[in-house]
């Protein structure tokens, strides 16, 4: 079996109490590999249903879900979208994370539209991304900045320029300053340039976001 590049797609669901997030992973032969709320990637087949998510069909890297009565096509590398709150409710004031097994708090969102995994680094000053998933996501830095970046391996070339907009679940910030480094990334850093945009709260595993006004 083949398996799609494990470009992330997601599907928030947002609901009067909380928030179901739900991310097709990538497709093996039929399969679709769903991660539900940061949980480790399943592999469910058509007709199955895990945590109350159905595949009704997969296609390419496409699959039909089913989820609370409704369907949803769901492709990988699609930017998140909000289904079944609020109409016009795109604007949320509060992100709630809870650390994985390693301490680190993870997060499905998204970068000017396109789906990326963020992982929580206060010391780190901007967003930053590796150059090929900064090209995944089609993103224009070579038309930023250069710059001169320091790291454990010596000095190495980075870009420096501004993201249209970084969403995780139903909260969206604009203008967020970002750092592309040649230098690949297992995740894309959610620095200090997004999370200085919010009241950072931490209760035991769980990290709580409130946006400043």
């Amino acid at each position: 079996m083949k398996s799609v590049p494990a470009l992330l797609a997601t599907l928030l669901l947002c609901g009067a109490a909380a928030a179901q997030t739900v991310a097709l992973q990538g497709m093996m032969g039929n399969r679709a590999l769903l991660i539900i709320d940061g949980a480790a990637p399943r592999s469910v087949a058509p007709g199955d249903s895990l945590q109350g998510v159905k595949v009704v069909s997969t296609s390419g890297d496409t699959a039909v879900l089913e989820i609370g009565g409704k369907r949803h096509s769901l492709r990988v590398g699609d930017s998140p979208a909000s289904v079944g709150g609020a109409a016009g409710n795109s604007r949320g004031t509060r992100i709630v994370m809870t650390a994985d097994s390693g301490g680190h708090f993870m997060a499905l969102g998204s970068v000017n539209g396109r789906a990326v995994q963020f992982v929580v680094d206060t010391g780190a000053t901007a967003v930053s991304l590796g150059a090929a998933d900064a090209d995944r996501a089609g993103l224009n830095y070579k038309a930023g900045r250069p710059i001169q970046m320091s790291t454990a391996n010596g000095v190495t070339q980075g870009w420096a320029f501004k993201l249209n907009s970084v969403r995780i679940g139903d909260v969206e910030v604009f203008d967020v300053d970002a750092i592309v480094t040649r230098q690949p990334m297992p995740f894309v850093l959610l620095g200090n340039s997004f999370l200085t945009r919010f009241q950072m709260k931490r209760e035991n595993d769980q990290m709580v976001l409130e946006r400043r006004f």
